[in-house]
């Protein structure tokens, strides 16, 4: 955890692994990142984007103008998730002024809830007004096959976790967060609208988050099932209800990247997961700078 390297930054990383971060404490510390970032950079981002598993290639369409590695940032330690490269990205996508998270925190990694969703609290400091959420799923419902996009209506949180539990900071969202409508319809729509305008099938689901890092059971894909969920993952509904509590609008769209544990008969394997992201995440690609860029200015 360091601005710079150096014992002292050592120190920090070790000081936040782990630690509980309850909203009370999120505005010093976003203070402090705000601060390394504009170091780097004094670009305003409008929209803010983070790129799951074997998704970061959306990377290489952005006109960078400055890339902060994770370790660089105070309180943050480098990425370890295979397919996660661990930076911040600034620049523009289709014209729009962005910050891209080429990678994430996990639970599954030793992280605190409060802490892996900063980032997207850090993007809405930073000046933007919406974050866009992608994942690598592993899919429920049995429509949807490997390179499914799946746009996301809602989300089961069954990580047992909240970022929002302790003292809150009113400063930054109020203590009862309405999460009626954590997934903005209307952004949702602009989504489809986008993949419509590309020529790429898009469909909807609600995604359900489990901590991981272990694959679901059989038994847990067919009670995620009765639940209501079509696909799962080990990421993003914190984050979405973290960018509602602060006050962004939040979007997302989970690939599918393999049938659910039990409806293939195959076993499952990180690999797949990443060779699957990198056949289809040209198309996510595709549809999120043709959205970013029709998005109307706020």
């Amino acid at each position: 955890m360091r601005a710079t390297p150096g014992a002292a930054g050592e120190r920090g990383r070790d000081f936040l692994l782990g630690r509980e971060i309850p909203p009370a404490d999120q505005p010093a510390l976003l203070a402090a990142l705000e601060r390394a970032v504009r170091e780097r950079t004094d670009l305003r981002p409008r929209v803010g984007l983070v790129l799951g598993s074997g998704l970061g290639g959306l990377a290489d369409a952005l006109e960078l103008e400055a890339s902060i590695p994770f370790e660089e940032l105070p309180g943050w330690p480098d990425a370890t998730a295979p397919g996660h490269a661990g930076k911040l990205l600034f620049g523009r996508l289709s014209g729009v002024p962005v910050v891209v998270q080429q990678g994430r925190f996990h639970l599954y990694e030793g992280h605190s809830a409060g802490f892996v969703v900063q980032p997207v609290l850090l993007m809405g400091r930073l000046g933007a007004w919406a974050v866009v959420l992608t994942n690598a799923a592993g899919g429920v419902n049995p429509e949807f096959g490997a390179g499914t996009l799946m746009a996301i209506t809602d989300h089961l949180n069954l990580t047992g976790r909240s970022p929002l539990v302790g003292p809150n900071a009113p400063e930054i969202g109020t203590r009862f967060p309405d999460m009626t409508a954590v997934w903005d319809v209307d952004l949702r729509l602009r989504l489809h609208a986008a993949a419509e305008a590309e020529r790429v099938a898009l469909a909807d689901g609600v995604y359900a988050c489990l901590m991981g890092p272990s694959y679901e059971t059989p038994a847990e894909v067919r009670m995620l099932a009765r639940l209501g969920a079509d696909a799962v993952g080990m990421s993003t509904a914190l984050e979405a209800a973290a960018a509602r509590w602060a006050g962004l609008k939040v979007c997302g769209v989970s690939l599918v990247t393999n049938p659910g544990a039990g409806l293939s008969g195959a076993q499952l394997s990180h690999a797949e997961v990443l060779a699957a992201a990198e056949l289809a995440g040209p198309l996510l690609a595709s549809v999120l700078a043709r959205f970013i860029g029709e998005l109307d200015p706020q």
